[in-house]
């Protein structure tokens, strides 16, 4: 077995499709998965997001996992959170996920959920990459065939964990062209609430393009213009969710989990605390320091959260980039869920008027690089790192790490005022690209 994950990075194994991630690539994948399983004959569950290379990734995938000897169950477009949900509920051995998220069109990517309903720890992606490497063993082909009803049976777990009202309330919805393109105005509709929709319209290469979570302007211009009083936006594959409220103001994920966490712990419901990443605004541990309610600091990923949750016995965490998990429901980022869920606390009030938290100013600026891991060696970038921190001691912070699945460095400076933060990202910012591009 390899030391170590080569393929595999903070969600999955991601690249762009038909030169990284190929139809060899995947199929190789889907064999070592079913292999690595304990299962006689395993049951492999299979959904993807719209882009064009999906179908391709998709069969690719399914054949290897009937190489292998188990049964490819072909879901269709689902969120990848339907694949947390049924693959536990169904009794299935795996479930895999053809997403690039937030990625634009020209990625893809392979993920795998196990039989609980959970991402794959790092043990189990270390297993798959070193039977990669290994002869494949022989084993009498499975089947490939599609599972219908896999749509209706995540609306039903849904409406089941958000039995909600929504008579009266207009709700605007970007589904990114991705993923939740059918399920989440579905499920509003089928709560009461009058729906208005951007970004409903697939055709395999406008997923996340100019629209989405990623790029919420659009759903701001939108909202301006709508009766609606609350829009949210939600990434290619439907695992994290944004808002923005009726006067076009944006409400990320620290806002959200935090109006969430409150409500919970209103009513008894927060068992222990709220696990978040490094990323997290300092104004929301303020709040959250302010509510009484205990935080745990995780690295960044949503896995990472969840693992934290598990080792805690918690069931609320999340990120700001808009993945928030409550593992009562399903046990990673659910965009949709998560919307309901803040539904659910504004109990009709206005998102306008609600406030959670007061968000410290903060820059974020990614950073194209050659090779996103030389900057562990880069000196002169972590010595600027620490001035800086030093500078803000006590009033803000700086953030600098590489992305887990892009060639991105991502620089963060939070500080009492956006000029003061601006101005110390951007010397960090310069110093990376001198370094590193």
């Amino acid at each position: 077995m390899t030391t170590g994950r080569k393929l595999f990075g903070t969600d999955g194994v991601r690249g762009e499709a038909g030169t990284f991630l190929t139809a060899e690539l995947a199929t190789t994948l889907g064999r070592a998965a079913t292999a690595s399983l304990d299962a006689e004959r395993p049951q492999v569950l299979i959904v993807r997001d719209t882009r064009e290379s999906g179908p391709m990734l998709e069969s690719a995938l399914a054949a290897g996992i009937a190489a292998a000897g188990g049964d490819a169950l072909l879901g269709g477009v689902l969120p990848t959170p339907a694949a947390a949900i049924l693959v536990k509920r169904l009794g299935l051995d795996l479930a895999a996920v053809v997403s690039a998220s937030h990625n634009p069109y020209r990625d893809n990517g392979i993920k795998f959920f196990s039989a609980q309903g959970t991402k794959l720890d790092d043990e189990a992606e270390e297993r798959i990459e070193g039977l990669i490497e290994a002869e494949p063993a022989a084993a009498e082909p499975g089947r490939v065939r599609e599972l219908n009803g896999g749509l209706e049976d995540y609306l039903r777990a849904l409406q089941a964990a958000f039995p909600l009202d929504l008579t009266g309330q207009h709700v605007l919805l970007d589904c990114a062209h991705g993923a939740t393109f059918r399920a989440a105005p579905a499920i509003f509709e089928r709560l009461g609430a009058t729906v208005e929709t951007i970004g409903t319209e697939p055709d395999g290469r406008n997923i996340n393009d100019g629209c989405g979570s990623t790029h919420l302007d659009r759903l701001a211009a939108a909202i301006a213009g709508s009766e609606a009083t609350i829009g949210f936006a939600f990434d290619g594959d439907g695992d994290r969710v944004l808002a923005v409220d009726g006067n076009g103001r944006t409400h990320d994920g620290d806002e959200l989990i935090a109006l969430v966490a409150r409500g919970m712990a209103a009513r008894r419901e927060l068992v222990g605390g709220v696990a978040v990443t490094v990323m997290s605004n300092y104004g929301f541990h303020q709040a959250m320091e302010a509510a009484g309610i205990e935080v745990a600091v995780t690295g960044v990923g949503d896995r990472y959260v969840l693992d934290e949750l598990r080792a805690r016995e918690w069931t609320l965490g999340g990120e700001q980039s808009g993945h928030i998990i409550d593992t009562r429901f399903v046990a990673t980022g659910d965009g949709t869920a998560a919307a309901l869920a803040t539904m659910r606390e504004l109990g009709g009030a206005d998102l306008a008027t609600v406030a959670p938290m007061e968000k410290l100013p903060q820059t974020l600026v990614n950073v194209e690089v050659a090779d996103r891991e030389a900057i562990a060696g880069a000196k002169a970038v972590w010595e600027a790192v620490e001035r800086e921190g030093e500078a803000l001691e006590g009033r803000g912070r700086v953030l600098l790490r590489p992305s887990g699945t892009e060639p991105l460095v991502r620089v963060m400076v939070e500080a009492p005022s956006e000029e003061e933060a601006a101005a110390a990202c951007e010397r960090l910012v310069t110093l990376v690209r001198q370094e590193l591009a």
